[in-house]
C-alpha cells in the first residue's frame, strides 16, 4: 500500500516543477532570439560579402605570419590558377607579380607593420595589361590580429588607359592651343579675350598696334580699350550684352586705328563650354571701311542707274532670282500699268503676265498657259530673247528679255507704235513727195555728199533737156553740168552752179545765184544743205519777174523825180506864202496898235481874228517847210541850252485856253530833275504844243465830259522823257504812219505827228506812239541831254 506524501513534499515538488517550467520557457525564448539574431547576422554578412564582391576595391588581409585572406578575385586579377593563401604565392612563373614588384610590396607591408605607415603602390602582373593600385594600412586588431596589414586593391586598367588618353588629348589640345595662339597673334585684325569679370586678359599684336601701345602687357595692365564709348555704350557694356544674351553680339562702330578713323565690325562672343558657365568673352574687330565704301558706291551706282533708267524712253524692269519684280522704271509702270505695291511686294512675272493679259497688255495667243510658261522659262535661258507684241489697242511693242548672272531677268519693252506708223507714213510721204516734186513750178534736184545726183523732178529734166536714162545713172555733178553748159547764154557760168552745189554738200553752207539760158529765160537758183548730208538745188523761173522788175524800176525812177518836184514846189510855195502872210500880219499889228486910229469894238474883234488866223497859218507854213526840209535831209536845228521845265510850262499855258474851251481836263506831272538839254527851243516847243493840241482836239469830240490829257515828264543823267497821253478814241492809223516814218491823213493830225517825229529825230531822240481804239493814245518822246 503506497505511503501517502506529506503536504510539504508536494509543495516542494510543485515549486520545483514551476521553476523548471519557467526556466524552460526562458531557454526557449532565448534560443528563438539567438536564432533570429544569427539569421540577421548571416544576412548582414552575406550582404557585406556581396557588396565587397561588387565593389571595385578588393580587400586583402596579410597576417603577421604572412598568410593571406582574400577572395578568388585576387587570383584572377594576378593571373594565378587559384586564389593565393600566403604572400609567397603572389609570385609565380610568368604569372602573378614579378620579383621586383613582389619585393616592393613586401617592404611596404613591413613598413606598415612596424610604423603603421600607409602606402600606395601600382602593380602590373606578369603577362597582363592589367594595372592594380594597392593601398595598404595597418589592420585593426579585430580584423587580422597583431601585425596584420589591410590591403585595398583596385583594378586601374581602365583608369590608366583613360589617363593616357587624357594625356594624349591634353598634348593635342595644348598643341592646338599653341597653334591657335600663334594664329591669333598673327591675325591682321585686333583680337582679345576677357575674363569673367570683363577685364582684358589677352590681346594680339594687331590690337597693340591699333591702340598704339608699347606691349600687350601694358594694354592689359592699363585696360586700354579698342573702341571708345559710342552713344553711351562702352566696350565692356557690349561684352556684358553678349554674355547676358548668351550669343555673339555684333556692332559696327567708328574706331581710330593707328591714328586713322576707320569703320570696324566689332564682335563679342561668350565662351561657355557645352552650354555651361561663361568662362570668358572673346572678341575681334574687322576693318570694313573699304567694304562700306564699296557698298556705298554700289548703292549710289544702283540709285544713279535707276534714276537714269527712269529718264529713258524705253520701259525697263528687273526681276530677281525668285522671279519677283525688283525694279520698274516710270515708262514701264505707265506702259504696263504697274502699281507701286507690285514692286514693293515683288510680284512674280507669272502673276504680272496674268494681270497684263486682263488689261490687254499682252498679245492674243491661242494657248495662253503654254505661252505664259514659255515666258516664265526666260529666266533659265542662256541667251536673250526678242519678241514683237501687237496689243489689242494697236500698240506695237518690241520686247527683249535678258537673263542676268544672278538668276534674275532684265525685261526691256520699247513702244514702236510710232515707228510703225512713221514707217507707213514715210512710205506715203515718199509717194506724195514724188508726186509733189513732179508737179512743182521749181526745178529741183538733190545731190548726195559724194556729188552724185540722187533725186530730181520732171521740171528739172525738161529744163535742162536731159534724157531720163542719163539722170537714172546718177552722174556726178561735174559730169552732169559739163554736159549742160551749152544751154546757158554764158557757158562758163556752169561753174557757178557746180560751186554752189559743192558748198552745200561739203561746206554745209547755203548759197544762191542767177543764170540766164540761151533762149532768154532767167532763173534764180540756190543750194540748201539738208539734215541728212545731201544738198537741195532749187531753180526758179524769174523771167516774168525780171520783166516786171524793169517796169517797176522805170516807174520808181519817175516817182522819185515827181517827189523831188513836189518837195521843191512845197519849199517854194512855203516861202511865197510867207511873204504876203508877213505883210498881212504886219498890217494887222499896226491896226491893233492904233496907227489907223481908234477902231470900234467890232473892227477890233475882226482884227484879232485875222491875227489868230495869221498865227495859225504861219505855224502851218513852218510845219510844211520843216517837213519838206526833213524829207529832203536839209532840216537844220539850233543848238542851245533849253530849260525843259520852262518849255513844258509855256506849252501847258498856251494849250490851257484851248483845253478849257473844249472842256478837257489838262493835267501835268513834271519831275524836279528835268534840268536842261541841248536843242532848238522853238522847234521843241512846237513839238510839245502840237502833241497837246492833237490830244485835246481828238479827245474833245469823243469825250463831251470826262476828257483828260496828261503831260508827264521825267529825267535822268542820260536824257529826258516826255509823255503826252489822253483817254480819247485812239488813232491807230497815226501809230502805223509814225512807226513807218510816213505821213498820215489830216483827219488824224498826221502832219503834226510826222513833223514831230522828224524834229525829235533831228535832236537825236526817239518818239513812240501807242494807241488803242476806244482807250486813248500815248506819245512818248525821249530826248538826250546833248545832241
Amino acid at each position: 500500500m503506497p505511503v501517502p506524501m506529506s503536504a510539504g513534499l508536494l509543495f516542494a515538488i510543485g515549486l520545483f516543477a514551476a521553476l523548471w517550467l519557467v526556466a524552460g520557457l526562458w531557454a526557449v525564448g532565448r534560443g528563438v532570439a539567438m536564432q533570429r539574431r544569427s539569421a540577421f547576422v548571416a544576412g548582414q554578412t552575406e550582404r557585406l560579402a556581396s557588396l565587397l564582391e561588387a565593389s571595385p576595391y578588393l580587400p586583402v588581409v596579410v597576417r603577421g605570419d604572412w598568410r593571406i585572406e582574400a577572395s578568388e578575385r585576387l587570383g584572377r586579377w594576378l593571373g594565378l590558377d587559384a586564389g593565393p593563401r600566403s604572400f609567397d604565392e603572389l609570385r609565380g612563373l610568368g604569372t602573378g607579380l614579378d620579383a621586383q614588384a613582389h619585393e616592393a610590396l613586401r617592404q611596404a607591408i613591413l613598413g606598415a607593420q612596424r610604423g603603421a605607415k600607409p602606402f600606395t603602390l601600382s602593380l602590373r602582373p606578369q603577362g597582363s595589361n592589367r594595372t592594380i593600385v594597392c593601398q595598404g594600412v595597418a589592420a585593426p586588431q579585430s580584423v587580422g590580429g597583431p601585425g596584420s596589414v589591410l590591403l585595398w586593391l583596385s583594378d586601374a586598367t581602365d583608369g590608366q588607359q583613360s589617363l593616357a588618353k587624357a594625356r594624349i588629348e591634353r598634348d593635342e589640345a595644348m598643341a592646338a592651343f599653341e597653334a591657335l595662339s600663334g594664329l591669333i597673334e598673327a591675325a591682321p585684325f585686333p583680337m582679345w579675350f576677357r575674363e569673367p569679370d570683363l577685364r582684358l586678359a589677352l590681346v594680339n599684336t594687331a590690337y597693340v598696334r591699333a591702340v598704339e601701345a608699347k606691349s600687350a602687357a601694358r594694354v592689359i595692365e592699363d585696360g586700354t580699350e579698342l573702341c571708345e564709348p559710342i552713344a553711351g555704350v562702352s566696350a565692356t557694356d557690349a561684352a556684358e550684352a553678349a554674355r547676358a544674351a548668351g550669343a555673339a553680339h555684333m556692332r559696327t562702330v567708328p574706331v581710330t586705328i593707328e591714328g586713322e578713323r576707320r569703320i570696324m565690325r566689332v564682335v563679342d562672343v561668350p565662351l561657355a563650354p557645352e552650354g555651361g558657365r561663361v568662362i570668358g568673352i572673346a572678341g575681334y574687330a574687322i576693318d570694313i571701311q573699304e567694304l562700306e565704301s564699296e557698298r556705298g558706291a554700289h548703292r549710289r551706282f544702283v540709285d544713279t542707274q535707276r534714276e537714269l533708267l527712269d529718264r529713258l524712253s524705253a520701259a525697263v524692269a528687273q526681276f530677281g532670282p525668285d522671279h519677283g519684280l525688283v525694279f520698274a522704271n516710270q515708262p514701264f509702270r505707265r506702259l504696263f500699268d504697274v502699281a507701286a505695291e507690285d514692286v514693293s511686294e515683288g510680284r512674280p512675272l507669272a502673276r504680272l503676265l496674268d494681270a497684263w493679259r486682263e488689261g490687254g497688255r499682252t498679245p492674243e495667243v491661242r494657248d495662253y498657259p503654254e505661252w505664259r510658261q514659255a515666258h516664265v522659262d526666260w529666266f533659265a535661258l542662256p541667251h536673250a530673247s526678242e519678241e514683237e507684241w501687237r496689243l489689242r489697242d494697236g500698240t506695237h511693242l518690241h520686247v527683249v528679255a535678258q537673263p542676268t548672272p544672278d538668276g534674275g531677268l532684265l525685261l526691256i519693252a520699247e513702244d514702236r507704235t510710232e515707228q510703225v506708223q512713221l514707217a507707213s507714213t514715210r512710205d506715203t510721204l515718199l509717194r506724195v513727195r514724188t508726186a509733189t516734186f513732179d508737179n512743182l513750178f521749181e526745178a529741183i534736184a538733190v545731190f548726195a555728199p559724194d556729188g552724185r545726183l540722187h533725186l530730181w523732178n520732171q521740171r528739172f529734166r525738161r529744163l535742162w533737156g536731159v534724157d531720163e536714162s542719163t539722170l537714172a545713172a546718177h552722174p556726178r555733178v561735174d559730169v552732169l553740168m559739163n554736159g549742160l553748159a551749152d544751154r546757158l547764154a554764158k557757158p562758163n557760168q556752169i561753174s557757178i552752179v557746180q560751186e554752189v552745189i559743192r558748198a552745200a554738200t561739203l561746206e554745209r553752207t547755203q548759197r544762191a545765184g542767177e543764170i540766164r539760158f540761151r533762149d532768154g529765160r532767167h532763173f534764180d537758183f540756190a543750194s540748201i544743205p539738208l539734215p541728212d548730208g545731201n544738198a537741195l538745188l532749187i531753180m526758179l523761173d524769174i523771167t516774168a519777174s525780171r520783166k516786171m522788175e524793169g517796169a517797176l524800176r522805170e516807174r520808181n525812177e519817175a516817182l522819185e523825180a515827181a517827189d523831188k518836184v513836189k518837195t521843191a514846189f512845197l519849199s517854194r510855195m512855203s516861202y511865197e506864202l510867207r511873204t504876203p502872210l508877213t505883210s498881212i500880219g504886219g498890217f494887222g499889228e499896226m491896226l491893233q496898235a492904233g496907227y489907223a486910229g481908234e477902231l470900234p469894238p467890232a473892227a477890233r474883234s475882226y482884227v484879232d481874228a485875222i491875227m489868230d488866223s495869221v498865227a495859225v497859218l504861219g505855224r502851218q507854213i513852218d510845219n510844211v517847210l520843216d517837213l519838206a526840209q526833213g524829207e529832203a535831209g536839209t532840216l537844220a536845228v539850233e543848238r542851245a541850252p533849253v530849260d525843259v521845265r520852262a518849255l513844258l510850262g509855256k506849252a501847258l499855258a498856251d494849250a490851257a485856253p484851248f483845253a478849257e474851251t473844249e472842256k478837257i481836263e489838262l493835267v501835268d506831272n513834271l519831275s524836279d530833275n528835268l534840268g536842261s538839254i541841248e536843242g532848238d527851243a522853238q522847234r521843241l516847243s512846237r513839238v510839245v504844243g502840237g502833241l497837246l493840241d492833237n490830244a485835246i482836239r481828238f479827245t474833245a469830240p469823243a469825250k463831251r465830259s470826262g476828257g483828260r490829257v496828261l503831260l508827264h515828264a521825267d529825267g535822268d543823267a542820260r536824257g529826258v522823257e516826255i509823255v503826252v497821253s489822253d483817254n480819247g478814241p485812239g488813232m491807230p492809223d497815226a501809230v502805223a504812219a509814225v512807226t513807218k516814218g510816213q505821213q498820215a491823213g489830216t483827219q488824224t493830225g498826221g502832219i503834226g505827228l510826222a513833223l514831230a517825229r522828224q524834229l525829235v529825230a533831228a535832236h537825236g531822240g526817239t518818239m513812240e506812239v501807242l494807241s488803242e481804239k476806244g482807250q486813248g493814245t500815248l506819245v512818248r518822246v525821249t530826248l538826250p541831254r546833248g545832241m
